[in-house]
């Protein structure tokens, strides 16, 4: 049984960041979000976070010959029709109330258990982790029989994350021919409210799931890399956590699928907040965003008013 660390929550709420730290740890292979493979990796042919086009690279080959007979025997089409069946956001509550999922929910997650099976065998790891982030999926994966699925809910202030989801950011791994998602602040701030909402109500499921705050990682990235560790049923050593310097982390390359550019930093990565929205998200569009936003923001414990920061 393959044991997973499902980082979710919604995009640019710090899911990259965190697992290119937690890939470094031993007893831990970060595979980037596992669901866009099948159509940005198989099909596509995109780079992995190591540099190579993915049908190049040697780790994700090894994978596909033990969970598939090689990835060329994946009928893409039909993940692509299970998925558009199953993993949307309209379909949680159905996924979250039932008491037997159906085959379609079943044979789309069986997918994503042999991947990680295949991963942890080719890794060596007990624990593969995938940042897809998608709570839909994540509803999905708990039905699958072969897995230990943990989850990770990662919150990030909503403002914070509407500001990041206006921002133009280039997609490496298409060679500058592409552009990641841009959603403006009110829509970033309903699909904050559904996601998040969606992972507290995963939980109540009997799922185990772990919430962190962006803001309370980056100021203690240690203790919290520590904490997820435990979570994940691995203890570490102090070497192990060598890495991390005063205000940076010393990365080496992954083999991260797919994801925010950040899969692609070899060296350096600077660990500080991003807190530039305090100011330049205008402020009609912080008091739209933290008047929806606005009971979960609460719960979470951030500051309606951010200047009070």
């Amino acid at each position: 049984m393959a044991r997973v660390l499902f980082l979710g929550g919604l995009g640019r709420s710090g899911t990259t960041l965190v697992e290119r730290l937690l890939g470094e740890l031993p007893g831990m292979c970060a595979l980037g979000e596992v669901v866009h493979l099948w159509q940005r990796d198989i099909r596509d042919d995109e780079r992995c976070g190591c540099g190579e086009r993915f049908s190049g690279c040697d780790f994700w080959r090894k994978i596909g010959e033990r969970a598939f007979g090689g990835w060329d025997k994946v009928d893409v089409d039909r993940v692509h029709a299970l998925r558009d069946a199953v993993e949307r956001t309209r379909h949680i509550p159905r996924l979250a109330t039932t008491t037997a999922p159906g085959s379609a929910v079943t044979e789309y997650a069986s997918y994503y258990a042999r991947v990680y099976a295949a991963a942890a065998e080719v890794s060596g790891a007990p624990v593969v982790i995938d940042s897809s982030k998608h709570s839909a999926l994540a509803h999905v994966l708990r039905w699958a029989p072969d897995i230990d699925l943990r989850v990770v809910h990662m919150v990030r202030d909503a403002r914070g994350v509407a500001y990041s989801w206006t921002k133009r950011v280039a997609r490496p791994e298409t060679d500058g021919a592409g552009e990641m998602t841009r959603y403006s602040p009110g829509r970033s701030a309903l699909l904050w409210n559904a996601h998040n909402a969606a992972f507290g109500l995963l939980a109540r499921r009997g799922v185990p799931v772990r919430r962190i705050r962006y803001e309370e990682f980056l100021a203690s990235p240690r203790a919290g890399l520590i904490r997820l560790a435990d979570f994940a049923g691995l203890t570490l050593h102090t070497a192990d956590l060598d890495f991390l310097r005063a205000g940076h982390a010393d990365l080496r390359a992954g083999h991260s699928a797919a994801g925010n550019p950040m899969r692609f930093t070899v060296g350096r990565l600077a660990l500080r907040r991003d807190d530039a929205w305090v100011h330049a998200l205008p402020r009609s569009q912080r008091r739209l965003v933290g008047a929806v936003c606005s009971p979960l923001l609460h719960a979470y414990g951030y500051p309606l008013n951010p200047e009070a920061r």
